[in-house]
This record gives C-alpha cells, structure tokens and sequence, in this order.
C-alpha cells in the first residue's frame, strides 16, 4: 500500500500519540491535530519526532479544538484539511470520570459532530474510536453489532460515547468503529504512560484508602493491553475497504474476575487487598470518615463496573487483525503490578516474586 496521509485527532493522548508514531512507521503521513500539547510522546515515553512540512514516514503537529467549528482552524488550514487526507482517526475525547455532563457533551459528542462533517466535506473515511461499554451496564455476550438495546450506563462517559457512534452511523461518511474496552498497560511489560481510571482505584485500593465496596467477585473487567488497541486501530486504517461498516471490539485474551484482581493483589505482601460486599448490603454512611471521602469523591465513579458481567465478543477484530492478545489471569495483572510497583505508582520498588525466587536458587 501506498502511503496515506491520515488525519488523527487527540493525538497527543495516550492512543492517539502511539497511533500517530505506529502510522509514521509504516510510512503514511500523519498529520497530527493536538490541542494543548505539542508533542507526541509514546506510551513507553519515547517522543516521536515531529516536523513543520508533512511527509511520509513524518508527523506533523495540527493545533486545533475539536469542540470548536472547523476544529478551530482558519479557513486555509481547513479547506487543505479537507482537500488533503485520505483518513480521518478520530480518538479525541475525555476519558475521565465524573465530568460535568456539558464537558462530555462538548468534547465526546459535539467533538464528533464537527469531525464528521469535516469527513462529510472531503468524503473521506473516518475511524471512529469509541468504548466497548458503550453496552452500558448490559450483561452477557454482548456482539460487536449491538449498538442501541435500552441499556442503562454507569457513567456520563460511556452515554457521550455512545451518542458518539449514533452520530457516526448517522452521518452517511463511510465509517468503521473501534471499541477499547479497559485500556491498560502492554501484554509483555505492563508499560503504560498515563496512570488514569482503574488505576486510580487500585492505588486507593492497595493503600487501604478504601477498604469496603459494594460488588461481586465473579464481576468482569476487560483489559486490553494498549499495544494491541493501537495495533488494531492501524490495521483498520491500512485495510478499511474491508473494515467499512464494521465495529471492532478491542478487548483482552479473556476478562479478568475482581477474584483474579484480589488473588493478584494478595500476593505483594504491602498491598491492602478490597473486600467485596453485596450492593444490597453495602452502606457508605456506615464506612469510616475518612474512607467515606474516598469513596464518594473518586470510587463511586467506577463502582458499577464492580457488578458488571459483560463479555465482549470480538469476531470481527479477531477476523481483520494478524494476532491478539494472549496474556490472561492472574499472571497478567501481575505483569500490570509489577510494572506499577517497579516506577513507584504502588507501594515500594522491591522486587518481584520471580527475582526473590531466582535469589533463593542462588544462595541456597
């Protein structure tokens, strides 16, 4: 295939920035539209060089606002825009909990509005990066095709996202859609640039900062490591003729119970491990003060993913992409640990069960 020049908008947020160096590398150009930063840092840290003139094999930095008509830019800078891409990725959105609804309505929803009709202008297909939970707190199988079934959502994020992608398949741009599920660190070194969502709550967690939440342990949370979210996003790029019209689910080996995640948690002797309570019986007025703050302010937010028993299927993805995720269980979210306790995000930098055993080996 000949290079592309492919438009990615949030390309300096952690998808966005490994999508823009990936597409480089094989050479399209890339042309990268940024908002507040500047650069393109990857998710192992590295910042992939970046140029003022376009070119194949090149990233090029595009200021600009998706909330904002024309995304912000002057009329010269649209019309080429509009007249000089061959793709548009679109991941620029708020990933965070517990934003005002008019912050998600702006950037998740509006933001999507104004990148389709800049697709609609220059017709040009667009892939659209959505969330897997746009399924809500659905339960069950939930396929890469099902879209509206009377859901209801645990966040304000996954409603803006799921707008999104009505607004998407609304829109007559050809279009194909890629759902990450719990985007975490990669499958072989648990590497991951930005310490957000779920691993707030594990810090809080292994702290003991929080020690009592409502929930199941045979819940379901989906990790899937970032390398292969990214991985898939460019293969849908190069290959969208045969990806048009169609959903990917980019979603883990196989989902992870809270079980696995206190089993994983249980074996680094200064984590404090959660303990699981039946929502029926949970109380937050009767947890302590102090812990009472945690869970309002910041635990609340993901507290519906603790009784969630979605499994996504991917028969698409795992149809268009070369591999997929293998790691699984409690080995991964050690690897996810680990890498966490190794840069000072959890607990203390000691090492890991496998160096204390090659120790032992060695002086006994």
């Amino acid at each position: 295939m000949s290079g592309l020049r492919v438009l990615v908008t949030g390309a300096a947020g952690l998808v966005g920035a490994e999508v823009c160096a990936r597409l480089a590398e094989q050479g399209h150009t890339v042309l990268a539209l940024v908002h507040k930063r500047s650069e393109i840092v990857r998710n192992d840290g590295t910042v992939a060089r970046t140029v003022s003139r376009p070119g194949p094999g090149l990233v090029s930095c595009v200021a600009g606002d998706v909330t904002k008509p024309m995304l912000g830019l002057n009329t010269e800078q649209y019309s080429s825009l509009a007249s000089g891409v061959d793709r548009i990725v679109h991941s620029a959105a708020t990933t965070d909990f517990g934003r005002r609804w008019e912050t998600y309505e702006s950037l998740n929803v509006e933001g999507t509005r104004n990148v389709v009709r800049l697709a609609s202008e220059c017709t040009v297909p667009l892939v659209h990066v959505s969330t897997a939970y746009v399924c809500g707190e659905g339960v069950g199988r939930v396929l890469e095709s099902s879209l509206d079934a009377g859901q209801r959502f645990g966040t304000g994020y996954e409603r803006s996202k799921f707008l999104a992608e009505q607004e998407v398949r609304a829109s007559g741009v050809p279009f194909a859609v890629v759902r990450p599920s719990m985007i975490v660190g990669t499958q072989e070194s648990g590497v991951i640039r930005d310490f957000k969502n779920m691993y707030v709550v594990l810090k809080l967690f292994t702290q003991g900062r929080v020690r009592s939440v409502p929930g199941f342990y045979d819940a379901l949370l989906d990790l899937v490591p970032v390398d292969y979210v990214a991985a898939l996003i460019c293969e849908v790029v190069n290959r969208f003729w045969a990806a048009e019209g169609r959903t990917f689910h980019a979603v883990g080996a196989r989902s992870h119970t809270l079980l696995d995640v206190s089993n994983a948690l249980a074996e680094y002797p200064m984590f404090q491990v959660p303990h699981y309570v039946s929502p029926s019986a949970f109380s937050v007025d009767a947890l302590p003060a102090d812990e009472r703050v945690y869970y309002r302010r910041i635990i609340a937010m993901y507290e519906s993913f603790f009784r969630r028993r979605a499994r996504f299927d991917a028969t698409n993805a795992l149809g268009l992409m070369p591999w997929r995720p293998t790691a699984t269980g409690v080995d991964y979210l050690r690897t996810l640990l680990d890498h966490c306790v190794r840069v000072g995000y959890l607990g203390r930098a000691e090492p890991g069960i496998g160096d204390v055993l090659r120790m032992a080996g060695r002086t006994g």
